[in-house]
């Protein structure tokens, strides 16, 4: 009688670096582990969910990591020299692939795409390529377009990511998947007005719109410009507005003196960095979020709402997917002042559904919360 083959190949994980810096992608990709690790604490001991072998490049054995368990298993190669941080992490990789002959390889960032192409290609092995915004937006040069045209799969955020990364690098469609972000509910939540945090920024008697957002000058799409040059006329009809800007940057100094050029020096409130863990209460405090940016996504959208926040954000971008092409809140042309200024007014009146704090989390939450995060990624 032939021996049973064990049928449980596990999955490789390639990525730059998760741990060791916060952004949007590093959020996205924690996100996917943690719910992965959800999937199989709840698995029956017969389930044959797969090992994961995460490789990263930039992150060393010194960074916290509460994703490490019995399924997950991380690989550093972080180094004081990039190519031989580079070389290690290729050569662990081949030695993976031919050892283990994973079911799949995940690269976790464009710039290593070619790296898993040369090498899972002649072993026959799939891969696919994840992918989060503008990193893709344009064209690519050529060994990146064959990385991902090669690519079993390519996994996005957003039909909006998908379609400027298709348009700039001749890709098909038809080989994306999305795999939106998620917001947990848990932690963002709705609340009352923090009173420590309306008299650190003087906001006694006003209303707050809110953006969160880097401000660097090479980065200017978030739209804190637009949102300062529609002040004027959102003063006309609510002249106790004020405009609470979370972020820091080099371009706070330009924006700071547009504020004072238009005569609203003393109505933007510049916060600094706030820490991740204390958004929540910055949320709570705004009585509207305002973002006419271009986004591949937009977590903040889903942050905003799920503390019961409505939310603005631009109509030409990656946000169509957490407003509902927007069922849940305003989208106008995101460099329109005019628009801009309009849509905060309706906000602030406050007679618009999606102006209902909890049923923008309700309606939110249904479709980017964990549960349905973490069953998006059980199918994938």
């Amino acid at each position: 009688m032939a021996k049973k083959f064990n049928q449980k190949k596990g999955n490789i994980f390639v990525f730059l670096e998760i741990l060791s810096c916060e952004g949007g992608i590093q959020s996205y990709v924690r996100d996917i582990f943690q719910a992965y690790q959800d999937i199989t604490n709840s698995a029956k001991p017969d389930d044959s969910f797969l090992e994961l072998d995460i490789l990263l490049l930039r992150d060393g054995k010194d960074c916290e990591n509460p994703y490490q368990s019995k399924s997950l298993n991380f690989y550093y190669f972080k180094s004081q020299s990039i190519w031989l941080g580079r070389l290690k992490l290729a050569t662990t990789l081949l030695w993976f692939l031919i050892k283990k002959r994973p079911q799949q390889v995940f690269c976790g960032h464009i710039n290593l795409a070619p790296l898993v192409q040369i090498l899972c290609v002649p072993l026959g092995i799939p891969y696919t390529v994840l992918t989060y915004g503008k990193e893709v937006w344009k064209p690519l040069p050529n060994k990146y377009q064959q990385a991902l045209k090669q690519a079993t799969k390519i996994l996005t955020i957003s039909r909006y990511s998908r379609d400027r990364c298709c348009e700039s690098n001749h890709l098909d469609p038809q080989k994306f998947q999305l795999l939106p972000c998620m917001v947990d509910g848990d932690k963002f939540i709705p609340g009352v007005k923090p009173i420590d945090l309306i008299e650190r920024y003087n906001l006694q008697g006003t209303k707050v719109l809110m953006t969160v957002a880097r401000l660097w000058s090479g980065d200017p799409y978030k739209g804190v410009d637009v949102t300062i040059r529609a002040l004027p006329a959102i003063l006309q009809f609510f002249p106790e507005v004020k405009y609470l800007v979370i972020g820091r940057g080099d371009d706070q100094p330009r924006l700071a003196k547009l504020a004072q050029d238009l005569g609203v020096g003393e109505k933007v409130v510049f916060a600094g960095f706030v820490p991740t863990e204390d958004l929540v209460k910055h949320y709570q405090v705004a009585d509207a979020y305002v973002m006419p940016s271009q986004e591949g996504f937009g977590i903040v959208y889903l942050e905003a709402m799920a503390c019961g926040v409505p939310v603005l954000s631009g109509d030409a971008d990656g946000s169509a997917e957490p407003l509902q092409d927007g069922r849940l809140g305003w989208r106008v042309p995101h460099r329109n002042p005019e628009a801009v200024a309009n849509a905060c007014i309706e906000i602030l009146k406050g007679e618009d559904k999606r102006c209902d704090g909890q049923w923008l989390r309700e309606e939110s939450l249904k479709i980017f919360g964990k549960v349905a995060f973490t069953e998006r990624v059980r199918q994938l």
